[in-house]
């Protein structure tokens, strides 16, 4: 499947039904790290469940990323990236995961 690079967030939730209508009820902490703003909207990707044995680890991966306490990335490590700004004094900026920004150095937009 080809993920968009507009993807700001990823998780599971199941519909519910709430006075005839149907939700769909966001994580705290998607809010929490920044990637959503609360009274803004958003384009919604709706995709068929995976087995259970899938969705339990995928709910276990996205509790240990948002508890982990340092940043998603190391210093030296090798990404591919879309520069999403320039800084500045040139440097590029983008997102990665938990809405930490990655400065990298001599780079262009794009």
């Amino acid at each position: 499947m080809e993920i968009p690079d507009q993807l700001r967030s990823l998780f599971s939730a199941t519909v519910e039904e709430r006075d005839s209508s149907y939700v769909l009820e966001v994580p705290d902490e998607e809010v929490y790290t920044g990637e959503l703003q609360h009274g803004e909207t958003y384009r919604v990707a709706l995709l068929s469940s995976p087995s259970t044995d899938e969705t339990e680890q995928t709910e276990t991966e996205s509790r240990n990323e948002f508890n982990s306490p340092g940043p998603p990335v190391e210093e030296g490590e090798t990404r591919t990236v879309e520069i999403e700004d320039l800084g500045d004094q040139g440097d590029g900026l983008t997102r990665v995961e938990r809405g930490f920004v990655v400065i990298v150095p001599d780079t262009e937009q794009g």
